[in-house]
């Protein structure tokens, strides 16, 4: 079966890798057409536009990088929606906000096709090694219809409920890893401040209960000073706008996630928006101008 794959970055090249590994053909789609050539040189066809992908596939996969590119993609002059056929399944694993999802929702129902969203939790390395976790929000019935492809890309898939409840929780998700991020990186510029050597403080704070385990990771990096991207700090500081839009529209106050995206919005007017977005903490000690 020909599989539709859109968006090939830094998630999407991973993902749509993981698919041709396990004998999927595909067509695929991307703005900047280079990004598809390993996949091409694997046997996938390169669209010339959504549309023409659309034609060709059941199933289609979306990795775009916030809703207006969704939005572009699916209903833009060469959006594929008008074209996929009938009951065609459309799986949008880009992270967006519920009510977003849910009117991408209404749209594909319009045109006779199935939506599910399900955004991913795990970054570069995750993509590529097919461990990644999908949030779905999808009817029982959708789920299964695609699980093995999904199955294919990550090793775990949470059904979160029905459409949009997969992105409410990743909005969720993308919360706490920024706010942690953000309140580590602030605590260890404190701590170097303060006079505290750097490799003991953080062999302290790794080793306590009080650090997200997640920022272990990040350790090296924040070490070297290379922040090769896992995941883009830019992207981190879209996905806190898309958590400030779901609290407004759900009554719900995000005090500390309105202020961590203010601070990661002045680390990209400070140009590390491509930095992996632990680079929250470069920003941070050199801004303080720590020594």
């Amino acid at each position: 079966m020909q599989i539709g794959f859109i968006g090939l970055g830094i998630m999407g090249g991973g993902m749509a890798a993981n698919l041709q590994k396990s004998g999927y053909d595909l067509i695929v789609y991307n703005r900047t057409a280079e990004k598809a050539q390993p996949l091409v040189q694997g046997g996938a066809v390169l669209a010339a536009s959504p549309a023409e992908l659309a034609h060709e596939v059941n199933l289609l996969f979306t990795m775009l990088s916030d809703p207006d590119a969704v939005l572009q993609t699916a209903l833009g002059e060469e959006g594929f929606l008008r074209y996929l056929p009938d009951d065609a399944l459309w799986i949008d694993c880009s992270t967006t906000n519920p009510s977003f999802a849910r009117h991408m929702a209404a749209q594909a129902a319009a045109h006779g096709v199935r939506f599910i969203d399900a955004p991913v939790a795990g970054s570069k390395n995750q993509a590529a090694n097919a461990e990644l976790t999908f949030i779905v929000g999808a009817s029982e019935q959708d789920l299964e219809d695609c699980r093995p492809e999904l199955e294919c890309m990550g090793q775990r898939i949470f059904h979160a409920g029905e459409v949009g409840m997969g992105t409410s929780l990743k909005v969720v998700f993308n919360h706490q890893l920024a706010v942690a991020m953000a309140s580590f990186a602030e605590g260890a510029v404190l701590g170097q401040e303060l006079g505290i050597d750097r490799e003991k403080l953080f062999d302290f704070l790794f080793a306590s209960p009080v650090v997200a385990p997640f920022v272990q990771n990040k350790r090296s990096k924040m070490e070297s000073g290379d922040y090769d991207t896992e995941f883009p700090l830019k992207l981190m500081q879209k996905d806190l706008h898309m958590a400030s839009i779901a609290g407004y529209e759900s009554g719900s106050a995000l005090p500390l996630g309105s202020v961590a995206k203010e601070i990661y919005k002045l680390a990209i007017r400070s140009s590390y928006g491509e930095m992996d977005f632990s680079a929250i903490y470069q920003f941070l000690y050199e801004e303080w101008d720590v020594d």
